[in-house]
C-alpha cells in the first residue's frame, strides 16, 4: 500500500467512525462511569420515564421504569422486585381495563344475558387462578420431572387451551358455567407460550428460583402474548455480573428506548405523508375497490401494500426495542428483538432478523422437537420439514391462539375460516424460508457486491410485500379475493 493511500484511508472512513463513536456511548469509559453515579442513574431514570411514557399509562410507566431500576440497583431484592412488579402490573392493568380481558369476557356475558356479572371482577379472579395455578404447576413439574406436562409442555398447554375452548362453545355449556370457563380461557391465553419456557427451565442444571420463574411469566416490561426474554434461565444467562456490565447494559437499553421513539416518529411522519396528505388507502380498502369493479390506480394499490408492510415492520421494531430496552434497564442484556431487517440477504436471514423472539418461540417449540425426531436419514428433507413445522404450523397456531376471542365473536367455524388467508401466508413463507435454508446449507449465497446486495434487497422485500397481502390483519376478505387482487397488481386480471 502506498503512503498516499495509507493517509487517504483514515480520511475516507473518518466521518463514519466519528458518527459510530458518538452513538456508541456504552463504549466510552467516561460515560460508563457517569452512568454509575447518582446523577447518571437519575438521568437514566428520567430518560426512561420520558421514553416509556409515550407508550404506557402514567402509572405503568412509573412502575415499569422504577421496578426495572430497583431490580438493577438492589440485587439482593432483584427477584422479589421483579415478581411484585410483574403481577402488580397485571392486576392493575386488569382492574383498570388496560388489557382486553374484560372486553373479551364481556362478549360472552352479553351473549348469555348475565349483565349483572362484572367482567372486570371475573378477569381479576381468573388472573388470580392463573397465578396460583402456574405456581402449583411449576411445583408439580419440579417434583415430577418425568410427567407428561414436564416432557411435553407445549402440547400440554395447547391441549388445555383446546379443552377450555371446547367447553366454552355455546352448544356444550351455557350460562354462568360458560362465562367462568370463558373467563379462565381468556386470561390463560397470554400465558400459553410463557409457561412452556418456565417448565423447560426446571431441567436446567442451575434452575432459577421459583420467584424469578413466576416473575418471568409475562413480565412487566412486555405485557404481550410473546415471551420477550423467553424464560427465567434465559434471563439469568444475560444478567449483568458487575457494576460496569450493568452500566453498559443500561446504556444500551437507553439507546433502544430512544431508537424506539425515533421509529415511532418516523412511522407517524410517514403515516401523515402517505395516508393524510397523499390519501393512500388501506389494503382492505384497495381490495374492496377492486372487488367492486372500481380499482385504484396501480401505483396507488402498490403504494398501499408497501406502506402497510412498512408500517407493520416499524411496529414490530418499535415494540421490540421498547420491551428489550426496559429489560436492559433491569440489568438483562437481552438480544435485540429486531435487527436491521432491511439488510437481509436471504429469506432465512429475514426470518432471523425481523422478529427475533417470535422466531425463537417457533424454533424452540416446533423446529427443534421436529428436527430431532423425523427424517434423520434425509438431511435436506429433515431441515425443510422442521422449518415448515415452525414457520407454517407453529406460526399459524400462535396467531390463532392469540385471537381466541374470535370464537366468541363469530363462532368456531367462522374463526377457523377467517384464517384461510393467513394459513396460506404461513405455507408460502415456510416454503420460501425452508428452501432458503437448504440453499444456505449448500453454500449458495448472494454475491457480496453492490449488485448482489441490491438484488437481495429487491428479492427479499418484494417477496415480503406481496406476501403481506395475506397477513395484513384484516379478516373480511377470503383467500380467493386476495389472490385475485394480487394477480391484478401484475396485470393478470
Amino acid at each position: 500500500m502506498s503512503a498516499a493511500s495509507t493517509l487517504a484511508s483514515p480520511g475516507r472512513a473518518g466521518p463514519r467512525r466519528t458518527l459510530r463513536d458518538w452513538l456508541a456511548i456504552d463504549q466510552r469509559p467516561s460515560v460508563v462511569a457517569f452512568a454509575q453515579s447518582g446523577v447518571g442513574r437519575a438521568l437514566i431514570f428520567a430518560i426512561g420515564l420520558v421514553a416509556v411514557g409515550r407508550y404506557f399509562a402514567p402509572w405503568a410507566t412509573w412502575l415499569a421504569v422504577g421496578a426495572a431500576l430497583a431490580a438493577a440497583y438492589l440485587p439482593g431484592y432483584r427477584h422479589p422486585v421483579l415478581f411484585a412488579a410483574t403481577w402488580l402490573a397485571a392486576l392493575v392493568e386488569t382492574a383498570t381495563s388496560g388489557n382486553d380481558f374484560a372486553e373479551h369476557i364481556g362478549l360472552v356475558i352479553a351473549q348469555e344475558g348475565l349483565g349483572e356479572l362484572s367482567a372486570v371482577g371475573l378477569a381479576i379472579a381468573a388472573l388470580l387462578v392463573v397465578m396460583a395455578g402456574s405456581s402449583r404447576l411449576l411445583d408439580h413439574v419440579r417434583r415430577h420431572p418425568k410427567s407428561l406436562v414436564a416432557r411435553r409442555p407445549v402440547l400440554a398447554m395447547l391441549a388445555l387451551e383446546a379443552v377450555l375452548a371446547g367447553l366454552s362453545l355455546a352448544d356444550v355449556m351455557a350460562g354462568l358455567p360458560l362465562v367462568l370457563i370463558w373467563s379462565l380461557l381468556v386470561v390463560l391465553t397470554p400465558f400459553v407460550w410463557f409457561l412452556p419456557y418456565a417448565i423447560i427451565d426446571q431441567r436446567a442444571a442451575a434452575s432459577p428460583s421459583p420467584v424469578l420463574q413466576m416473575a418471568a411469566l409475562r413480565p412487566f416490561w412486555s405485557p404481550t402474548y410473546l415471551p420477550f426474554g423467553k424464560g427465567a434461565a434465559f434471563l439469568q444467562k444475560f444478567q449483568a455480573k458487575n457494576a460496569d456490565e450493568l452500566a453498559v447494559t443500561q446504556l444500551k437499553g437507553v439507546k433502544l428506548l430512544v431508537w424506539s421513539n425515533l421509529l415511532l416518529a418516523i412511522q407517524g411522519g410517514l403515516g401523515w405523508l402517505l395516508a393524510e396528505r397523499l390519501g393512500t388507502p388501506s389494503v382492505a380498502r384497495t381490495v374492496d375497490a377492486f372487488l367492486q369493479g372500481q380499482p385504484y390506480p396501480l401505483l396507488t394499490s402498490w403504494t398501499a401494500l408497501a406502506w402497510s408492510t412498512a408500517r407493520f415492520a416499524l411496529q414490530i421494531a418499535i415494540w421490540a426495542h421498547l420491551f428489550i430496552g426496559l429489560a436492559r434497564l433491569a440489568g438483562y442484556r437481552l438480544p435485540r428483538g429486531a435487527w436491521r431487517p432491511l439488510e437481509s440477504r436471504t429469506l432465512m436471514d429475514y426470518f432471523n432478523r425481523f422478529h427475533y423472539y417470535f422466531k425463537e418461540v417457533l424454533v424452540d417449540f416446533f423446529f427443534i422437537p421436529t428436527f430431532f425426531k423425523v427424517f434423520r436419514q434425509h438431511p435436506r428433507l429433515r431441515m425443510f420439514f422442521a422449518t415448515f413445522m415452525a414457520a407454517a404450523v407453529g406460526n399459524a397456531l400462535w396467531h390463532f391462539v392469540r385471537d381466541i376471542d374470535l370464537i366468541a365473536r363469530v363462532g368456531l367455524a367462522s374463526a377457523v375460516g377467517t384464517y384461510t388467508s393467513y394459513l396460506f401466508y404461513c405455507v408460502v413463507l415456510a416454503t420460501g424460508v425452508g428452501l432458503s435454508q437448504i440453499r444456505a446449507g449448500q453454500g449458495i449465497r448472494p454475491p457480496d457486491t453492490l449488485a448482489g446486495r441490491l438484488y437481495s434487497f429487491v428479492f427479499v422485500w418484494s417477496f415480503v410485500v406481496c406476501l403481506h397481502l395475506f397477513s395484513d390483519g384484516s379478516l373480511q376478505h377470503g383467500l380467493g379475493e386476495r389472490l385475485a387482487f394480487l394477480a391484478s397488481l401484475f396485470g393478470v386480471i
